[in-house]
């Protein structure tokens, strides 16, 4: 073990989470928001991605940059730990805050498809929980029990978007998550707001996101649990149709629950097809995806113009950092 690269390490992590706090929190303080990306990898020797949410910080480690094999010998975990303590360390002197608040959970390499989506599963029965605000909206997240928090936050500026164009509109949210994009709908003063996914926790969890803003649950809003594709061939049949359409998949999917696993780079084309037949007349599909080297041809949606939402929703805390595919379709 290497104590001399890891002390070194510390103070490096600690300079830059100070110059990157002190920038951050007077921009956070102008836009009203208290939950921001405090550091992404950017001294690759220090694998981390940092989240500040209030007092805070949810964190990811990758472990699989850290220059150690895993299971290369018996002293690796001792090793490890170790070196999270050091990196927690300067992030809680960095920030002022103890090292108690800081939850650092690993992200492992993908050895086959059958791993994908484990940022989902729940790490461990306790919860640590805070509201991240952005402006007027809140939302609920848990840094300790899963990899996310429940908050993507480097949607925060498609979420003002759509709140912006979402006034007197039917919206679908489709894989909704903690339905975090059907909040920022509803506040908008969409119509009607239909959320769909197939975890009755996520479901659940987003019903807590609109009482925290003040939503009262009524007809005008749906959490619906279902596998999303079942439910847009059940849609496509009645004939039904949405101004807004919300589609985030996963990269990856093949929970039990479904009656087909979900390839995004193989099932783009048939996904977004569908989905689209949902689309009212001059209605407009958010479709993002984080699957790395997605991309696709305009030649597959010829009806659709397609726009690349990416330069405009690069909020101060993600600017140089890699986001999830964004794109708008609507009637060409």
């Amino acid at each position: 073990m290497n104590t001399e690269k890891t002390d070194l390490q510390n103070g490096l992590l600690f300079n830059r989470l100070a110059k990157r706090y002190r920038h951050l929190k007077k921009w956070a303080r102008r836009t009203g928001t208290n939950a921001f990306r405090l550091y992404d990898r950017d001294i690759p020797e220090i694998p981390l991605v940092l989240d500040l949410y209030d007092d805070a910080v949810s964190g990811a480690v990758y472990k699989k940059h850290m220059g150690i094999q895993q299971g290369e010998n018996e002293n690796e975990a001792g090793h490890d730990e170790i070196w999270l303590r050091a990196m927690k360390n300067a992030a809680a002197k960095a920030l002022d805050i103890p090292e108690s608040r800081i939850f650092l959970k690993e992200r492992q390499r993908m050895r086959n498809r059958q791993e994908t989506g484990n940022q989902y599963n729940k790490i461990n029965n306790k919860g640590f929980y805070r509201d991240a605000i952005e402006g007027d909206l809140k939302f609920r997240v848990n840094l300790s029990n899963y990899l996310d928090t429940g908050l993507f936050l480097d949607a925060r500026k498609k979420r003002a978007l759509i709140r912006l164009e979402a006034r007197g509109k039917r919206v679908l949210n489709l894989f909704a998550y903690t339905c975090s994009l059907s909040v920022a709908a509803a506040i908008g003063g969409a119509k009607q707001v239909d959320s769909v996914d197939l975890s009755n926790t996520y479901l659940e969890w987003g019903k807590v996101n609109y009482a925290l803003n003040g939503l009262p649950l009524s007809d005008k809003f749906s959490f619906v649990r279902s596998d999303v594709i079942q439910f847009v061939n059940q849609a496509m049949l009645r004939k039904s149709r949405w101004d807004i359409i919300i589609l985030d998949p996963p990269s990856f999917s093949n929970s039990k629950r479904m009656q087909e696993t979900l390839d995004i780079r193989r099932d783009y084309r048939e996904l977004i097809g569908k989905s689209l037949t949902l689309l009212s007349p001059g209605g407009t599909m958010y479709f993002s995806t984080s699957a790395k080297g997605f991309h696709f041809q305009n030649e597959d949606f010829p009806e659709f113009i397609i726009k690349d939402l990416r330069p405009s929703i690069i909020d101060e805390d993600f600017k140089g950092k890699r986001i999830p595919a964004c794109y708008t379709f609507s009637k060409a």
